[in-house]
C-alpha cells in the first residue's frame, strides 16, 4: 500500500503524485464521490497505468452504473471478505475486471428499473450477432454468474467459458464484462428469477 486518503479531491492527488497500480475506490466520500474521482483519474490516467477498484454497497448505491460509465475495472462489495478483496485486487492488477456477482446484479437491477429502459435497438442488433453459446454464456452472466459457475452448469472449461465471454465482448463492442452485461440488459435479457 502505498497511500490512504478520506475524500474525492485528496484520492485524485494522490493517485497523481504515486501513480499507484489499483486504487480502491469508495464511492461515497466527502467533496467529489467516488464517480467523480474516478473520471479524473481516468482522465489523466488510462487504464493500463492505473486501474480502479471499487468498493461499495451495492443495494444501496445507484452510481454502479455511473462508475461503470467514467472508466471503473470492477467492483466488490464492501463486506468482501479478505480473500475475495485480495483476488480482486490481483486480477485488476493484471489487466482483468473484478465483478462479484452482486455488482452485476447491481448493475441488472439498476438497468432494467430505470425508467424508459426499453429494448435499445442498437444494442439489441449487437446481441443478434453472437452465437448461440455465446449467448447462452452471456444470458448467465446476466444472472450473475462467474466464469466457473458457467463453465459448471454448461459443462464446460472456465477457459471456454471466459474465451466466449471475450468474443460477445469484442462482437458487441464492450471492454469489460460489466459493459457486456448493460449491453444484454438494454437488449433485453433479464435474469430469470
Amino acid at each position: 500500500m502505498v497511500g490512504e486518503v478520506g475524500d474525492g479531491l485528496s484520492a485524485v492527488r494522490i493517485v497523481d503524485d504515486l501513480t499507484p497500480d489499483v486504487v480502491l475506490m469508495d464511492l461515497r466520500m466527502p467533496g467529489i464521490d467516488g464517480v467523480e474521482a474516478t473520471r479524473r483519474i481516468r482522465t489523466s490516467h488510462p487504464a493500463h497505468a492505473v486501474r480502479v477498484l471499487v468498493l461499495t454497497t451495492f443495494d444501496q448505491d445507484e452510481n454502479v452504473l455511473a462508475a461503470l460509465r467514467v472508466g471503473a475495472d470492477g467492483f466488490l462489495s464492501k463486506g468482501a471478505s479478505p480473500v475475495e478483496l485480495v483476488d480482486g485486487i490481483l486480477r485488476v492488477a493484471r489487466g482483468e475486471n473484478a465483478l462479484s456477482g452482486s455488482a452485476v446484479n447491481a448493475v441488472v437491477a439498476q438497468l432494467s428499473a430505470s425508467p424508459g429502459i426499453a429494448i435499445d435497438k442498437e444494442a439489441a442488433r449487437l446481441v443478434a450477432e453472437l452465437t448461440a453459446r455465446e449467448l447462452e454464456v452471456v444470458t448467465y452472466l446476466v444472472q450473475g454468474l462467474t466464469n466457473r459457475e458457467i463453465a459448471g452448469a454448461l459443462y464446460l472449461s472456465p477457459l471456454t467459458v471466459k474465451t466466449h465471454v471475450n468474443h460477445a465482448m469484442t462482437k458487441v463492442g464492450a471492454r469489460d464484462r460489466a459493459q457486456l452485461v448493460t449491453v444484454a440488459v438494454r437488449a433485453g435479457i433479464l435474469p430469470t428469477t
